[in-house]
């Protein structure tokens, strides 16, 4: 006879994902659906997993991912696959590679390889481009099995250049004609499964060569025309990320607009359109007080006009690894370090330590031929040596304080750090969250009801941000070592929240009818790894990973993807075609 079930795990502590309190239970699910949830469940299944003494949550949902070349050429969605995420949701940003006619390939590869880092040569070598429109990538998309489930939104870049063409990316106003169908392509891609639309407003967000990403100052009309495409399918959100400032040093002809009147456009969009909107919200360091005013304007908008608008945010800083085998160095844009680039590691290491390459590279000037798009950010104030794990340096032991105590510039200091270890050694310099070195922006947030974690940017910056493990991170450094957060809250953040942000209804806690996704956890050895770099990517490419401890198993439709931190082959993971709401009746969990 056959088993009732197909996956039973017994004896863990359940930690449902709504933030109720945890209980014992046994976890059975059936069909890739949970499909039982009780004390000393009877009954038999192909697989059992004893979680004596770990938690059982749901899988985590990543609603903020860049994997939308990564899930064309790999089965696994790594790094977020290896901190417990099951799904993910990629296309933010404006940025993507559908709709595209084949004459604009070029165009959006270079956007996405200065955008998100991702080298061009990776994506030339990578992608097979069987697509034109975007319920064509979708189909690409769904042809591939992973180890995780992936949504995708419609980037408005390339919907903008795939209706205007060269007009796009000369920032030329969208006619009528040009919104109209803009809006009918929204409507065809939420019909074919997008889970909405998004968009990007920030000079931050440019190619190699230095043009702005098409959508940077479009008005508001072109973003109610996306936002009237997704009221027209009767599904979506929108995703936003927008400059509410222009930092000392940036163009100012593009400068952004006042923060008041930036927030008013997106506030206006959720509004007049009825769709929800996500954005991205981080401290900046060069106005910490910005963070505080866009916050008490979505409180009011939120929870006083009933505008379903809300800020994403990151568990942490957002911290940039700068070294010779990132991407990115304090003196990229120097041209004598320029000629060193191709060398490798031993090689550029040996150059770098001769006396007069030095003294070269540190006459430079590392900005003016820099195609770095955060060059104006970097600040040797806010640069650490960084340890295996630190994430939390302090003042004093910044780059610019060393120097301000010895002998040399701060230049020469971070010069010279670079070299350490060989030259494996990373320098961590945090953009965002970080202005008064404490996490308070972080710890804020997570204290607001309406606001959301997230911001791992998996797939993306592959050469000099490595967040993906902010899940991790959210658990161990909130939960297991401040201990301000309760953990089944925390719990209920990668998950619930996630999932219901994403309009995921039918994931994200564990109750009888939702999807079989699960974690099993073993808390007390919950832990990061170090990040390191592994060279995996088409052509040859690398990208910095890291992986962690603590995960038994990562569970997808009842299938075990990951077992100690490993992968174990199985690859369960599908697209998931559009918004779904949770199945009726929904069973409740037994308490």
């Amino acid at each position: 006879m056959p088993n009732d079930y197909d996956l039973i795990v017994r004896n863990g502590t359940v930690v449902d994902g709504t933030g109720a309190q945890p209980f014992q239970a046994d976890v059975a699910v059936k069909d890739g659906k949970i499909a039982a949830v009780a004390a000393n469940l009877s009954g038999s299944a192909d697989k059992e997993i004893d979680a004596k003494g770990k938690l059982v949550t749901p899988g985590f949902v990543d609603i903020h991912t860049h994997y939308d070349a990564q899930a064309i050429w790999d089965t696994h969605m790594s790094p977020s696959s290896l901190h417990g995420v099951t799904t993910v949701v990629m296309g933010n940003c404006g940025v993507g590679f559908a709709p595209c006619k084949p004459e604009d390939r070029n165009k959006l590869i270079e956007l996405m390889e200065g955008v998100e880092d991702i080298p061009g040569a990776v994506m030339h070598e990578g992608l097979e481009w069987t697509w034109e429109s975007f319920p064509e990538y979708l189909d690409a998309l769904e042809s591939k099995p992973r180890d995780v489930d992936v949504c995708a939104l419609l980037p408005h870049s390339a919907v903008r250049v795939n209706v205007m063409g060269d007009r796009a990316v000369a920032f030329e106003p969208a006619t009528k004609d040009d919104i109209a169908k803009m809006r009918a392509i929204t409507k065809e891609a939420v019909e074919a499964g997008a889970f909405g639309v998004s968009t990007s407003r920030t000079t931050s967000h440019k190619t190699l060569a230095g043009e702005y990403i098409p959508t940077l100052r479009v008005y508001e009309d072109e973003l109610m025309g996306l936002a009237n495409g997704l009221s027209d399918a009767g599904s979506g959100f929108l995703e936003a990320v927008s400059d509410w400032i222009t930092d000392e040093g940036e163009d100012t002809i593009n400068a952004a607009p006042d923060p008041v009147e930036a927030f008013g456009i997106l506030k206006r969009v959720a509004q007049n359109s009825g769709r929800p909107m996500v954005y991205t919200l981080a401290q900046r360091n060069s106005a910490p007080e910005m963070f505080a005013n866009l916050l008490e304007m979505n409180r009011k908008a939120y929870e006083d006009e009933g505008v379903n608008i809300r800020p994403v945010f990151p568990p942490r800083a957002i911290g940039i690894l700068l070294g010779l085998q990132a991407s990115q160095t304090p003196f990229s844009g120097c041209p004598t370090f320029k000629t060193l680039n191709d060398l490798p590691l031993e090689e550029k290491v040996a150059k770098l330590r001769d006396p007069a390459i030095r003294e070269k590279i540190l006459s430079e000037d590392p900005v003016k031929e820099s195609t770095f798009p955060l060059i104006h950010r970097m600040s040797y104030g806010y640069m650490f040596r960084f340890g295996a794990k630190d994430y939390q340096p302090k003042k004093e032991n910044s780059v610019e304080s060393i120097a301000a105590t010895g002998n040399m510039s701060a230049p020469e200091v971070a010069y010279d750090m670079l070299l350490e270890n060989n030259g494996k050694n990373f320098i961590y310099m945090p953009i965002t969250n970080y202005s008064d070195f404490s996490l308070s922006a972080s710890k804020t947030l997570l204290n607001e009801k309406m606001a959301i974690m997230g911001l791992g940017d998996g797939g993306a910056h592959v050469g000099f941000i490595l967040d993906a493990g902010f899940p991790t991170w959210l658990l161990t450094h909130w939960g297991k070592n401040d201990g301000d957060f309760a953990m089944p809250e925390l719990i209920r953040r990668l998950t619930s929240d996630t999932a219901g942000a994403a309009g995921l209804g039918d994931r994200g806690a564990i109750r009888v009818g939702l999807k079989g996704d699960l974690n099993v956890i073993d808390w007390e050895a919950l832990d990061f790894e170090a990040p390191y770099v592994i060279q995996d990517l088409p052509a040859g490419g690398k990208r910095l990973m890291q992986g962690a401890s603590g995960y038994a198993y990562t569970i997808v439709a009842g299938e075990v993807t990951h077992q100690d931190g490993a992968p174990t082959g199985v690859l369960p993971g599908k697209l998931v075609r559009g918004q779904r709401p949770a199945p009726a009746p929904l069973a409740m969990a037994a308490e």
